[in-house]
């Protein structure tokens, strides 16, 4: 869970991860700059477009990157001193595919398993109990290589579980997935969050996925966090959605609802998200078109949503 202002955030006493500021750097480029923020346990998102700097932060996380300022600590633990450790408590589902051709599931699981500490016996039973947890038990004994990509999505999960791990991080889990397996895997870590009392991070450039399984959101954009807080708040104060579509003068229907103090945010379409503040409602909205000479061909009420915090907090409007 995540609190404070996108600027800056005091680490609580029962975070799970905490940054303080944190650069990473390729080259000359900056992907993390003077990242500050903490989750605390639960289910938090980490939300962002492609490019924002979310997998420089995981990797960061797990020491696979060293940053060139700040610091860092997971489960308690200093990244800088203590990453072997760290990785062994953490449950890791990377973006890319990293299973071992040749190797049934089951076998690779178990692998996985023995990697982060686990007997042998006991890491071939935990695979056996993840797989059927993950959906995959009855392709258990199929090379993995011969999996669709919705399977091996799973398999990435399950190998992220099979050492029963403090804190999972999830990369991009519902990647390259058909709508009714996203369900799916979004049911699964839901589950995992809401049900199996596990800590998550959710790294997605999707923010349905984000607002299924999460409360608690962090929003970066061009590596640095743009906002960070419970989803519910961060939706704004009181008042009312409106998606609206003028006949013509879409531009200066835009330009009255500014100047009236009312927040848009532009969709994929010619609709616009219209924020009317507490008090007002469609009647204003209809009235100020008229002052402007403009005709409404759609209004409807809607609800905020993430998308609306994602808007608001990288500035596209």
């Amino acid at each position: 869970m995540v609190e404070s202002s996108p600027s800056s955030e005091t680490p609580s006493a029962d975070a799970v991860v905490t940054l303080d500021g944190v650069s990473v750097a390729y080259g000359k480029a900056l992907a993390l700059r003077e990242v500050t923020t903490s989750f605390r346990p639960g289910a938090v998102g980490l939300l962002g477009p492609n490019g924002a700097g979310k997998s420089t932060m995981i990797k960061a996380l797990l020491g696979f990157i060293r940053p060139t300022e700040g610091t860092m600590r997971v489960l308690g633990l200093d990244v800088t001193t203590s990453p072997l450790e760290i990785r062994s408590r953490i449950g890791y589902m990377p973006e890319n595919d990293g299973h071992i051709p040749g190797m049934n599931a089951v076998s690779f699981v178990a692998y996985c398993g023995e990697l982060a500490g686990l007997r042998p016996v006991d890491a071939m039973q935990r695979a056996h109990e993840v797989l059927y947890y993950v959906g995959l038990g009855e392709a258990r004994y199929r090379n993995v290589e011969t999996y669709s990509t919705g399977m091996k999505q799973r398999i990435k999960l399950a190998q992220a579980l099979v050492h029963d791990p403090d804190l999972l991080f999830l990369d991009e889990p519902t990647n390259g997935m058909d709508p009714k397996g996203r369900d799916e895997m979004l049911a699964l870590i839901r589950d995992l969050g809401h049900n199996k009392g596990v800590n998550l991070i959710l790294c997605s450039h999707l923010l349905p996925d984000v607002e299924h399984c999460c409360e608690h959101v962090v929003v970066m954009d061009k590596g640095r966090i743009a906002t960070q807080g419970p989803i519910e708040e961060l939706k704004g104060p009181k008042g009312h959605v409106f998606e609206i579509r003028a006949k013509d003068g879409h531009d200066r229907l835009v330009a009255a609802c500014r100047a009236a103090g009312f927040e848009c945010h532009e969709t994929d379409q010619d609709v616009m998200r219209v924020f009317v503040p507490e008090g007002l409602g469609a009647r204003d909205v209809f009235a100020l078109a008229a002052r402007e000479g403009l005709q409404l061909r759609h209004l409807r009420p809607s609800l905020p949503t993430l998308e609306d915090v994602f808007a608001k907090a990288v500035g596209d409007s």
